[in-house]
């Protein structure tokens, strides 16, 4: 298909009829998969919580590492995504399935590289925090029995990838659900019947997670087949493909620095606070998934009519999606205003954590409608494949936050509110701003399968 742009005037913009439709199909099923997600961590930490605090602060250190490098290697979901979704708007399913068995064999290969990573480093990282001495057992703990369901993680990362772009959101719903509730029986069972305390929990979300990507692979060959496309990785689609998955690692980069320089200045503030902080950083991406549903349908959507060549319609889509996210995180943010002082005593009996939670969940509330306004907004500019300005606008975003946080960390008293209201203000409206900027213009637009 021809990558020039159509013929619609610049700024034009078609709302299908079907939209809202199309919106809740895709978005509905991501909502309750990306929902299941955190549920892992809520999981891990709702266990983990009651073996006391320093059990809680290392899962939060622990996690807050290992979320940082898997969550780098989303790239892998975005990039497949797009790819496929182009394909399938330009009507060829054979070339939609094999970019994304490519992206299968990217996620395997990564996978085994990250594990021996980290087998190396764990300690080294762990150290770098500047942990309490208990905090840190419990943390490296949690690392070592996570590293073996890194490449499950990964594949089933590109695995969802490959259905979002084929517009099918529901098989990943499915396996989600059922993965979760195989987790939640496997944490109770090695943490407390087996007595394996914290790393029992790491241990049952690596079992889940490998379970998943199973069934995962098993589906995605059986389309494979059905459509006749190559299972053997193609080198040239993999290369072309990984200048934009670079960008978009970097804009993923750029969002892990900035949890972790958060997680940092919260350890700072000392054990109760940073129990907290792993709570209310919970719930955040608890609801960042969920807000995060209706990026997923912009990712389908975008790409798709790209591939299809259709200017008008896809400024019509990232209108209507704009408004959804908004109206989305006024829900969220209300239902977490009522719900709020009820969340902390599921994770911890700890009176000091659970006050300075309460706290934190008012500014977190707040933020929602910007949320959905940055998570939409990324979701669609994702499925266009406008990475390299998406990895600029992260290193400004990072350039304006982090003079912000450090002013945090100097903050003695109220230490955790201030800290996230630099978050949720500072570094999240920084991403409004970027985004929205970007997206008032057609630069972003670009037509056809590349």
């Amino acid at each position: 298909m021809s990558s020039s742009s159509p013929a619609a005037p610049s700024g034009a913009s078609i709302v299908p009829s079907s939209i809202n439709r199309d919106i809740l199909r895709l978005a509905i099923p991501a909502l309750a998969a990306f929902v299941g997600q955190p549920l892992f961590l809520i999981a891990d930490a709702a266990i983990v919580g009651h073996l006391g605090p320093d059990a809680l602060a290392g899962m939060s250190l622990a996690s807050t590492i290992l979320q940082t490098v898997i969550g780098l290697m989303i790239v892998l979901s975005f990039t497949t995504t797009a790819m496929v979704a182009r394909h399938v708007g330009a009507g060829n399913l054979r070339l939609a399935v094999s970019s994304g068995i490519d992206g299968l064999w990217v996620a395997a290969i990564a996978g085994v590289v990250l594990i021996a990573l980290g087998i190396v480093a764990i300690d080294w990282a762990i150290g770098l925090t500047n942990a309490e001495p208990e905090v840190a057992t419990h943390a490296v703990s949690y690392m070592r029995w996570s590293l073996p369901g890194i490449p499950a993680m990964l594949i089933t990362m590109a695995s969802t990838g490959i259905l979002r772009g084929l517009q099918d959101t529901k098989t990943t719903l499915y396996i989600t659900v059922a993965g979760f509730t195989l987790n939640i029986g496997l944490n109770v069972l090695l943490v407390y019947g087996i007595d394996m305390g914290i790393a029992g929990s790491a241990l049952g979300t690596s079992l889940a997670e490998a379970s998943m990507a199973i069934v995962f692979v098993t589906l995605i060959l059986r389309v494979a087949r059905r459509e006749g496309a190559s299972l053997r990785p193609d080198w040239a689609n993999i290369r072309g493909a990984s200048v934009s998955g670079g960008w978009l690692l970097l804009r993923t980069a750029s969002l892990r620095i900035s949890l972790l320089a958060t997680v940092l200045v919260a350890s700072s503030l000392g054990t109760e606070p940073l129990a907290a902080h792993q709570i209310l950083m919970t719930i955040f991406t608890t609801l960042a998934f969920a807000l995060d549903s209706l990026a997923v349908a912009g990712q389908a959507l975008t790409g798709k009519e790209l591939g299809a060549g259709n200017r008008a319609v896809v400024r019509g889509i990232a209108n209507r999606l704009m408004q959804w996210g908004i109206g989305f995180g006024v829900i969220t943010g209300l239902g977490l205003l009522l719900l709020g002082s009820w969340i902390a005593p599921l994770f911890t009996s700890d009176r000091a954590v659970q006050e300075a939670f309460r706290d934190g969940a008012i500014v977190l509330a707040l933020m929602q409608p910007l949320a959905g306004f940055v998570f939409v907004l990324d979701g669609v500019l994702i499925g266009a494949g406008d990475s390299k300005y998406l990895a600029i606008a992260g290193a400004i975003n990072l350039v304006i936050y982090l003079p912000i946080l450090w002013l945090t960390h100097l903050i003695g008293d109220h230490g955790l509110i201030w800290l996230w209201v630099s978050f949720a203000f500072g570094y999240m409206g920084a991403r409004a701003l970027t985004l929205g900027v970007r997206a008032r213009t057609d630069a972003w637009m670009r037509f056809g399968t590349r």
